[in-house]
């Protein structure tokens, strides 16, 4: 259930903001309303930990962390070492680099001193270096005011040393002279690639102290945080004051601290037109299990809408198991996740969730017989005496034929649908009763859309014989009920809304049209299944086809193309079982996912 929020406002001296911001942090319950930026140099620290943090991950060796905690001063001396180290890596990469572009420039022209061709032009040898062509060679030679001395050939071009320049008619291509030889820069490039092994060294070292770059970022984040809040926190001459939401079920604990470090308060309930409530849920040992797939996509309730968490977690398990449709590969998700825990011997709502999905799936391939996509899978009694005939997908071993048994499938596919978008309504219709929302009669109309739409897709669809003009009259029934009490809301009299809703007419054409075809989008549950099938079916039929000796190649591509099978069916879930819940589900039941995370000021922890 969504927390019951309201605002909380708290006044102290001048004098007193910091132990009263720190006292708020301890209780660790008030959300900042508006929250400011926190100072730059807080900022920047924890930027510029999360950036050493992220650097050293490729410095890190299989001798293991080190989970010393370093005092302040030890790491301080410690990443002091590592920021210079990346720096001194980077200039120097930089240096290795020009030395070694500037080598290859010059290589060709052999081992030569730039300091004795300065010394020459010191004293009035000003020599210059071309590579030439040998019509332009012929034209220099012949030209008594040039003084040239021909080198060994450059490139399969000639090269000359000119004393002074070439005059522009003849065309030549200068050889601009280094500040420093062949044997000059090969020893700069072994200077940089010692130090750089040097910082290689000094960044391996700090990589094992993993722990302590953890406890330095925390309490960054923490100073951070901190910072901001002392940065909202409005003040003048003698006061100093701040605002905020706390859990209606905290009040009395705020009451408390605030009575004990003498400061004023003062409690509203949050108005009505505040958008900035934060979201607090409150999760059962059930329902929480869908916190971890919530926080990958970034969803959240609004303040003053529904938690519908228990709902997503079972429709979410369902079409989970669906979509993967593998018993096989079921195993394997509850074998990893197993193998996972027993390792890091930890457990947490991801772990159990996929416990819980992994056996739903396997559930599923049992009653359809599908294990790892094999038809000999029906030659095993015991596997065989779990499938529910008409749900088999190998119909053939129970009399009945593949169109029948794909018929029923995509029913309990369109069945589930509409139970689904019909709960929805139905949870709209729950919340405006209590609030006296007239247009709770226009969710019951969408109900009523909703199983008509549902009777369509089986008549369009699976060919079932349905008196159609029941159902064409219950849509008109939906679409009048949306029309006409579609507009209201509390604050509107019957009238206005009557006239809201009139107005918004076509628009709510458009949507029982919209309604046909989310009822009809729930058909990809079969469908992702059955090609999830077919694609194993073909990797299976491929690797049979080897023998003898290249049976190894036939194992390897089976074993290649369940993988990949099982990676596509994850994506799939994402794209289309995430998206029944979070589009037409949602939409039903009038949720936007709009909330904001409630994050009150306290010290973290980890």
């Amino acid at each position: 259930m969504i927390e019951k929020m309201q605002m909380v406002h708290i006044v102290t001296m001048a004098s007193k903001k910091q132990e009263m911001l720190e006292s708020l942090r301890e209780v660790g319950i008030l959300h900042i309303s508006e929250r400011k930026n926190a100072d730059k140099a807080a900022a920047d620290k924890v930027l510029a930990l999360n950036k050493a943090m992220a650097s050293l991950k490729e410095y890190k060796t299989d001798k293991g962390s080190n989970q010393q905690i370093l005092s302040d001063a030890e790491f301080e001396k410690m990443y002091s070492e590592v920021q210079n180290a990346l720096d001194r890596k980077v200039a120097l990469i930089q240096e290795a680099g020009a030395a070694k572009a500037e080598l290859e420039r010059i290589q060709a022209w052999g081992e030569f001193s730039p300091a004795e061709l300065s010394e020459l032009k010191a004293e009035g040898y000003d020599l210059h270096f071309y590579s030439i062509g040998k019509k332009e060679l012929e034209a220099a030679v012949s030209d008594e005011n040039i003084k040239l001395i021909r080198l060994a050939p450059i490139d399969k071009m000639d090269a000359i040393a000119v004393l002074g320049t070439l005059p522009v008619t003849i065309p030549a291509t200068e050889f601009v002279v280094p500040e420093k030889s062949a044997s000059e820069l090969q020893k700069t490039l072994a200077d940089c690639e010692a130090s750089i092994a040097a910082c290689n060294e000094t960044l391996k070292k700090a990589s094992a102290f993993e722990a302590s770059f953890k406890a330095q970022l925390l309490k960054a984040q923490n100073e951070e945080t901190f910072s901001a809040a002392c940065a909202t926190a409005e003040s003048d001459d003698e006061l100093v004051w701040i605002s905020g939401y706390i859990p209606a079920a905290d009040i009395e604990t705020f009451k408390a601290m605030a009575d004990a470090k003498k400061c004023a308060w003062a409690v509203d309930d949050v108005a009505d037109d505040d958008d900035q409530v934060p979201t607090k849920v409150r999760y059962n040992k059930i329902s929480g299990l869908i916190q971890p797939v919530f926080g990958i996509l970034g969803i959240l309730p609004g303040y003053r809408e529904q938690d519908v968490s228990l709902w997503f977690l079972l429709f979410f398990a369902l079409f989970f198991a669906m979509i993967i449709g593998d018993g096989g590969y079921g195993l394997l998700i509850l074998l990893g996740t197993l193998g996972f825990v027993a390792k890091t011997k930890k457990t947490n709502d991801a772990t159990f969730l996929l416990t819980v999905l992994s056996i739903t799936t396997i559930i599923w391939g049992a009653i359809t017989g599908t294990w790892f996509g094999m038809e000999s899978a029906m030659h095993v009694p015991f596997l065989k005496a779990m499938v529910i005939p008409s749900f088999a997908n190998y119909p053939e071993y129970f009399g009945l034929t593949a169109t029948a048994q794909q018929n029923v499938i995509m029913k309990f596919s369109f069945t589930v649908g509409a139970i689904q978008m019909a709960l929805g309504a139905i949870l709209a219709i729950k919340k405006k009763i209590p609030e006296k929302n007239l247009s709770w009669v226009a969710d019951l109309g969408w109900t009523v859309a909703v199983i008509a739409m549902y009777l369509l897709s089986l008549n369009l669809v699976i060919g079932e014989s349905i008196n159609m003009a029941p159902v064409g009259a219950l849509i008109g029934v939906a679409f009048l009920l949306v029309v006409l009490f579609g507009g209201m809301s509390p604050d509107k009299s019957f009238s206005q809304g009557l006239k809201a809703g009139l107005a918004d007419a076509f628009t709510v054409f458009l949507n029982t049209i919209s309604c046909f075809g989310n009822a009809m989008s729930y058909i990809r549950l079969f469908a992702v299944g059955m090609a999830g099938l077919a694609i194993a079916q073909s990797f299976n039929a491929i690797g049979a086809g080897f023998s003898g000796p290249l049976v190894v190649f036939g194992v390897l591509i089976v074993f290649i193309g369940h993988a990949l099978n099982i990676v596509m069916a994850f994506l799939s879930v994402v794209v289309h079982g995430v998206r029944l819940n979070v589009m037409e589900f949602s939409g039903q039941a009038g949720l936007e996912w709009t909330g904001i995370a409630y994050e009150p000021l306290k010290l973290k922890n980890k």
